[in-house]
């Protein structure tokens, strides 16, 4: 009997990540590490860890890099048989620079495998089995064939539910083309998740309640306003205020969210539950320089999102607990 497929697909690119061992800056760091670091990759990891039946589609190079990131998403427990490797183009790779104003990112990405998809690269009919397709705003800032292929998965026919993590990159490309290009894709989602800062960057929006008003077609729109609380806003707005965290290294962590709130939906939890996993998996993420951390352990999962309202609330990780 056949294995039952992913219930989700997660694509975009993912790259070959440098980072330094311990959170110092780029150019003073001994010693560094070599991983697999994109969003849809991470979200997918993620949930593999969660044990959901996952999937990561994308193009890598023909290439060491390319090698090594598809058998470390493989080795996650991610089905890769939807990865295509390109001989004409190489994998993308970037860096973090840690600083004590925060982490910066240089990219090396132009040109990438990745940027090749188009809106030929799946076929329709693989697009119907999983329950869930995952995607991101930084994958039609890539190349106009990537944005094509945005366009396409959003606006064609489907059961699948799509969720759409607006992930605006400025160095990827200016506020005056994402800012109303991440809009309209926003618009043709299912579920949308986007910070609050990334809101305000994009559309000029203040509240949560601003950022629903201008996303008013999808089911439901996440805004995380940071260390503050999340916000589910659909039917009904549900807020979920973010444990404390000694945070080593932030980037990561919308993706982690994004897998927690993700799970929940998956598991049939309710939306509650659903920002507390985020905020849980997102807490793990920001106590590292990784974009993608251990899982926590499921004793403790579960007691945290069982907690009641007070001991929610004095929820923290780092340092004392």
């Amino acid at each position: 009997m056949a294995e039952p497929g992913p219930e989700v697909l997660c694509l975009g690119e993912t790259m070959s990540l440098v980072s330094p061992a311990s959170p110092v800056p780029l150019e003073e760091a001994p010693v560094f590490t070599l991983s697999a670091g994109g969003a849809e990759s991470n979200v997918a990891i993620h949930l593999a860890a969660l044990g959901h039946r996952v999937g990561w589609a994308s193009r890598v190079g023909d290439d060491p890099l390319g090698r090594r990131i598809v058998a470390t998403i493989a080795g996650a427990g991610v089905d890769t048989d939807l990865v295509e490797v390109r001989s004409d183009a190489p994998t993308g790779v970037y860096f973090k620079d840690p600083t004590p104003d925060g982490t910066r990112v240089h990219y090396y990405r132009a040109g990438s495998a990745a940027s090749t998809m188009d809106e030929d690269f799946l076929p329709d009919d693989l697009l119907d089995g999983p329950e869930l397709l995952h995607i991101s705003g930084i994958t039609p800032a890539l190349s106009a064939s990537c944005d094509r292929l945005i366009r396409h998965l959003l606006s064609r026919d489907r059961d699948v539910r799509i969720t759409f993590d607006v992930n605006y990159r400025p160095a990827l490309w200016p506020v005056e083309q994402a800012g109303p290009t991440l809009r309209e894709l926003a618009q043709l989602a299912d579920t949308v998740f986007v910070g609050l800062d990334e809101a305000t960057a994009l559309w000029g929006v203040e509240t949560p309640e601003d950022v629903r008003k201008l996303l008013n077609r999808p089911s439901v729109v996440v805004v995380k306003d940071g260390a503050n609380a999340a916000y589910a806003l659909g039917a009904e707005t549900v807020v979920v205020p973010a444990p404390k965290v000694e945070v080593v290294e932030p980037v990561g962590a919308g993706d982690a969210f994004a897998a927690g709130f993700i799970s929940g939906v998956l598991r049939g939890a309710d939306v509650t539950r659903c920002l507390r996993l985020g905020h849980v998996l997102a807490a793990h993420s920001l106590l590292s320089t990784e974009d993608h951390t251990a899982s926590p352990d499921r004793a403790d999962l579960e007691r945290w999102l069982d907690c009641d309202e007070t001991g929610w609330n004095a929820l923290s990780f780092g340092g004392e607990r």
